[in-house]
């Protein structure tokens, strides 16, 4: 399962790098109940899922605040898991830093209620 995932995981880099974000969406939410069964919450390519995810929804010339409230969700779940799993110095997590850091500027200045805590 974890080849197939990860072949998966690819597909959906290649919709991200075409700015399909839409489609990039809908997929990784396909592939993420699956992912997380297979291989479990803490698996670096679940984590790369979910990332992937943040990046669609924040990405996404269109994102709504809601979209912005979910990614940010995602990446606060995501970024202690990496710390944890891969260390606070890798590129990984360092990336999962920076995206989060992102998706609260975009939300401090998208007008609408204070972000998750």
């Amino acid at each position: 399962h974890e080849r197939t995932i990860a072949c998966g995981t690819n597909h959906a880099i290649s919709l991200i790098d075409l700015k399909r974000w839409d489609e990039a969406t809908t997929f990784l939410n396909e592939v993420l109940p699956v992912a997380r069964r297979s291989l479990g919450a803490e698996h670096d390519l679940m984590l790369k899922i979910n990332q992937m995810l943040a990046v669609a929804l924040s990405n996404n010339p269109v994102s709504t605040r809601d979209d912005l409230l979910e990614a940010e969700t995602i990446l606060q779940d995501v970024t202690p898991r990496r710390r944890r799993v891969l260390g606070p110095a890798h590129p990984a997590t360092r990336s999962s830093v920076d995206l989060l850091s992102d998706v609260r500027a975009k939300l401090a200045e998208t007008p609408g209620p204070a972000t998750n805590p």
